[in-house]
């Protein structure tokens, strides 16, 4: 890699002067690649390694091949432009740009600028890198998907193939030491930012989405009269929220109030970048696009919400919902050191300071939050495994193997290899399941119709909608970018409708390019009905399909079983079926944003793989249910009535019946009830030697205790009709009945000669409920158990009115009686109250004194 000897090297304006910190550590850099070919660079913000290390590596060797990647499209766009007016050029020449919209270069170009993602579609098209000497990976530390995946397999082609490739991570927070590790212990090197002295003050954290204009317009008057001001909140709807309140305060000073974000087109971007008019201040409201890889005139104050909008994907629902998040210390780092570019600055943090210990110390990486459908795609198309490849952090176990799955069910992965459809897909820049939904578009001759609905998807919507005028509606969309009228009440918004027809063209290139000369796409009819939308949706997303709830306008079933929601105003209400493309996973029931009507014989054409007709025999709202269901998923498409089912296919879903709703299904009467209380006495005192007939234990048994019972039953009523005396004596042994009788008995008899019964059911000892006459001459309590557990009697009036409760009954007699007599004879004159009536003749009606 050393230079060449009589070259000349373009020369760097003196806008990158040797004021910049990077400018002691050039040599090493260089030194290091040249020595290992990998090199680690960790430089504060403000050290000049983006507009520096480059251009330095190329004035030592212009023969080099330089691929600078920047984590997205605006860092790109202004890294090209500020490289190359250090040359004195324009984007193009020395200095190329490559994004998903921009391409500037030519064949002077030795530094291109690119995004991550187009790396990784040129690493797939060619392992070798013989476009490329040096890869720079800029800003690693916001750690996308593929700037990961385009270094492992950068490093992975470069041990088979291009051991001369040389490899520089630059970034400004990672974690030095473990990316050096990961690139091979290869040299780790530093340098300070340049950087004035920032006051940060912290605030009370504004409450909820309306205290946060109110809260940043507050510390942006602060801060104006300083300078510029850079604001940071996490999206683009509170980027509109603060924007709008500015314009209505009165600042301390004239202002121009300018939004940046990534969805903005590159001269909206541009103009936030640019210093303000003359004798105007300027604020710029942004989302961490701002952090770290654009460099913007002016600012000296910054206001950081605190906030960041990160993806998280939930590997159960197959869901990605964005969720706002506390930004790391990391990234709040980052965003203050902001204000001390130029001059000291100050940073105002909408966050109490005693909560800043607690948030993380770096932003999480993509790998471990986001879909990884697409990097597993990536992984299989470059013929490895995920543990093969050198990664900072492996995929967390649950969502890899969904991912994986999710490629088996695209037909992109067979048996662990990518199949050819894969490879396509893989071609193709977009999600595998929109390019799922491109490439069978291009097979219906709706080519179209599914690039359109591509390019919708895989931005911004086009679409501003509120709860009045609620709109998820795919194909109203796709009549608005053919320059249809929008929806009553729905706004449009035109930048996205210019940046989605331009996505439309560019995927229809791609598939063209896919088919050698565009033979297939050829067959697109022109303008395909929108209406179809619901067809490539479907296929794309099958689990996402639904089905409305009966009687329910606006709550839908998805086939993953998950229920889903709409707006009762949405057209799309109403539906009987959706082919749901964009969805959040909610609290209780998933979001609805973006859908298709899809009717049932289309649904049923292209999910016919997916869809299972079985004969169903289910206990259902509470009887059994038999019937011919058409199934897709969780979802019922249709149900018909069968009468040829069999004992047999009711007995599983009578037993479910009994599962469900308990026991009382079944025939109880007093005799199975004392049953029952009986053996649970005998188990309590016995033991283990009697059964267990409590309702778990009856039902861990179900099958083999009432199972037997159940062959005849049909229905619901048939299950009234099953004895449980009979099912539970079937339980016991003829040597168990007779002890039972014996031990304890059903009734006792009483002095009186009446047969009393016994209620086994109230307590540890069995009650037995007499009137008080019927025990004159009776000294002794009665028993059970062979005379080891005496019974509980509650003895009672002439009119069977309780009295007293004893387990005594020669205490009773000794003790209370006298006190019961006298109040009993007040009451009942006629009846016989006998002085001693351990001596007296029991009675059972009324015997005049």
């Amino acid at each position: 890699m050393s230079p060449p000897a009589g070259s000349s090297p373009p020369t760097a304006a003196s806008a990158g002067g040797p004021d910049l910190p990077v400018e002691h550590v050039l040599v090493d850099v260089w030194q290091a690649l040249d020595a290992t070919g990998r090199a680690v660079l960790e430089a504060e913000p403000g050290a000049g390694k983006t507009t520096r290390v480059p251009l330095y590596l190329l004035e030592q060797d212009p023969d080099l091949r330089i691929v600078l990647l920047e984590p997205r499209r605006v860092a790109a766009r202004a890294a090209a432009g500020r490289l190359a007016s250090q040359l004195g050029e324009e984007v193009g020449r020395t200095v190329g740009l490559t994004t998903r919209d921009d391409r500037r270069g030519s064949a002077a170009t030795r530094l291109e600028v690119v995004t991550d993602g187009v790396v990784l579609r040129r690493l797939q098209r060619d392992p070798s890198l013989s476009w490329v000497d040096v890869l720079i990976f800029d800003e690693f530390h916001e750690r996308s998907l593929e700037a990961d995946l385009s270094l492992a397999f950068a490093l992975d082609a470069g041990a088979a193939l291009r051991p001369d490739l040389r490899v520089l991570v630059m970034s400004a927070t990672i974690e030095g030491p473990r990316v050096a590790r990961l690139l091979g212990d290869v040299p780790l090197i530093t340098t300070a930012g340049r950087a004035f002295p920032v006051d940060v003050e912290h605030r009370p954290a504004p409450v909820g989405f309306r205290g946060l204009a109110p809260a940043v317009s507050d510390a942006v008057g602060a801060l104006l009269p300083d300078g510029d001001v850079l604001v940071f909140v996490p999206g683009a709807a509170e980027i509109r929220a603060v924007t709008r309140h500015l314009a209505d305060v009165d600042l301390p000073q004239r202002a121009v109030i300018l939004p940046l974000h990534g969805s903005l087109s590159g001269a909206d971007q541009d103009a936030a970048l640019r210093s303000a008019p003359a004798g105007h201040r300027k604020v710029v409201v942004a989302t961490d696009v701002a952090e770290s890889s654009l460099t913007i005139d002016g600012i000296r104050g910054v206001v950081d919400a605190g906030l960041s909008r990160e993806p998280r994907f939930d590997p159960a629902t197959g869901m990605t919902g964005l969720v706002t998040v506390p930004a790391s210390r990391a990234s709040a780092a980052q965003r203050a050191g902001r204000a001390g570019r130029l001059a000291p600055g100050r940073c105002i943090r909408l966050w109490p300071e005693r909560e800043h210990a607690a948030r993380d110390a770096h932003p999480r990486p993509a790998i471990l939050t986001d879909d990884l459908t697409g990097a597993a795609l990536e992984v299989a198309a470059w013929g490895a495994t995920i543990g093969e490849l050198a990664l900072l952090d492996p995929p967390p176990d649950a969502a890899w193997n969904r991912a994986a799955s999710t490629l088996v069910e695209l037909g992109a992965v067979d048996a662990g290899r990518v199949t050819t459809q894969g490879r396509e897909l893989n071609r193709l820049p977009t999600h595998p399941r929109l390019g799922h939904l491109l490439l069978r578009g291009r097979e219906e001759g709706i080519a179209q119709l599914a690039c359109e609905i591509a390019a919708l998807l895989a931005d911004r919507d086009l679409f501003v909608t509120d709860r009045d005028h609620p709109s998820a509606d795919l194909a109203a969309r796709v009549r608005v970018l053919r320059g249809g009228r929008p929806p009553v009440g729905v706004r449009v918004r035109r930048g996205a409708v210019g940046r989605a027809r331009k996505d439309v063209a560019r995927l229809a290139r791609h598939l063209e390019a896919l088919d050698a000369g565009g033979s297939r796409a050829a067959r697109s009819v022109p303008d395909p009905d929108p209406e179809l939308a619901g067809r490539l949706v479907a296929q794309a997303w099958p689990d996402r399909i639904a089905s409305r709830r009966a009687g329910q306008r606006g709550r839908f079933l998805l086939a993953g079983g998950r229920g889903a929601t709409l707006l009762d105003g949405d057209v799309l209400a109403a539906a009987d079926h959706l082919a749901v493309a964009t969805v959040d996973r909610g609290d209780r029931e998933a979001r609805i944003h973006l859908a298709a009507a899809i009717d049932l014989d289309d649904l049923r054409e292209v999910a016919a793989d997916r869809i299972h007709v079985e004969d169903e025999v289910v206990w259902r709202d509470g009887d059994v249910v038999a019937e011919r269901r058409e199934r897709l998923g969780a979802l019922v498409l249709s149900a018909q009535p069968i009468d040829g089912d069999t004992a047999a296919t009711r007995y599983d879903a009578l037993l479910q019946g009994i599962r469900e709703e308990g026991f009382d299904l079944l025939g109880w009467n007093d005799a199975a009830v004392d049953l029952r209380a009986r053996v649970a006495f005998l188990r309590h005192h016995r033991g283990e030697e009697w059964p267990a007939w409590d309702d778990g234990s009856l039902l861990d048994r179900l099958d083999q205790i009432v199972g037997p019972f159940l062959l005849r039953a049909r229905r619901r009523a048939d299950l009234a009709q099953v004895s449980m005396e009979t099912v539970l004596r079937a339980q016991l042994t003829h040597a168990q009945l007779v002890e039972l009788d014996h031990l304890a008995p059903t009734h006792l008899a009483v002095p009186s000669g009446s047969r009393v019964r016994l209620d086994y059911g109230a307590g540890e000892a069995p009650v037995l409920a007499v009137r008080v006459q019927e025990m004159f001459g009776r000294t002794t309590t009665p028993t059970v158990l062979d005379g080891s557990v005496p019974v509980l009697l509650h003895l009672l009036s002439p009119a069977r009115r309780p009295v007293q409760v004893t387990d005594d009954l020669a205490g009773f007699w000794e003790r209370a009686y006298p006190q019961v007599r006298a109040e009993l004879r007040g009451r009942y004159p006629k009846h016989a109250w006998p002085d001693d009536p351990r001596h007296a003749q029991p009675l059972r009606g009324t015997r005049r004194r």
